[in-house]
């Protein structure tokens, strides 16, 4: 077998055409590369925002409290250097207790909860997969199908057979 080495950079200057025209092999190669890269470069980031928190977590916290809020960005200064840190607000709601508290704003208030709910509908695509076509065909005309971006992976035949012969033990 012929050892291939092209790696990432040597596809930075190409156009995409000439990038599809290398072999197999090649783009096997730069995909292996990628890979490598990607997983280093995630190593590195964590690394750097584990440090940062470390370094400025308390005082974020400490600025967030004297500004009287749990989340947010705030500003502080360090060795003439503004540092900006951010803690973004993730919230959740529980479906069923909005679900009751919709309830009690339609039986007892006598209001609309859609006034203070927004309500998304969705529908379980493997549960639809398995509805009897009457049914399906009620909601096919709510349903629109996207596509994500396409993705390929370049195996080997080797790995090809392992995989195949993975799954079959598998079944």
């Amino acid at each position: 077998m012929i050892a291939v080495a092209v790696l990432t950079d040597h596809i930075r200057d190409l156009d995409t055409g000439a990038v599809a025209a290398l072999t197999t092999p090649e783009l096997a190669c730069i995909a292996d590369d990628l890979a490598e890269q990607k997983a280093s470069l995630n190593l590195v980031e964590n690394k750097l925002r584990a440090a940062l928190d470390l370094k400025y977590g308390a005082r974020a916290a400490q600025r967030r409290a004297e500004e009287a809020k749990d989340t947010g960005t705030v500003r502080f200064e360090d060795n003439g250097f503004v540092v900006v840190a951010d803690l973004p607000k993730r919230v959740k709601w529980d479906q069923a207790k909005l679900r009751h508290a919709a309830e009690i704003i339609r039986a007892s208030w006598g209001d609309d909860p859609d006034a203070y709910i927004k309500t998304k509908l969705e529908v379980s695509e493997a549960a639809f997969a398995h509805w009897p076509k009457p049914l399906r065909d009620v909601f096919l005309p709510a349903r629109t199908v996207e596509t994500g971006k396409p993705s390929y992976r370049i195996e080997t035949a080797g790995e090809a057979e392992r995989v195949a012969s993975f799954g079959q033990e598998a079944a």
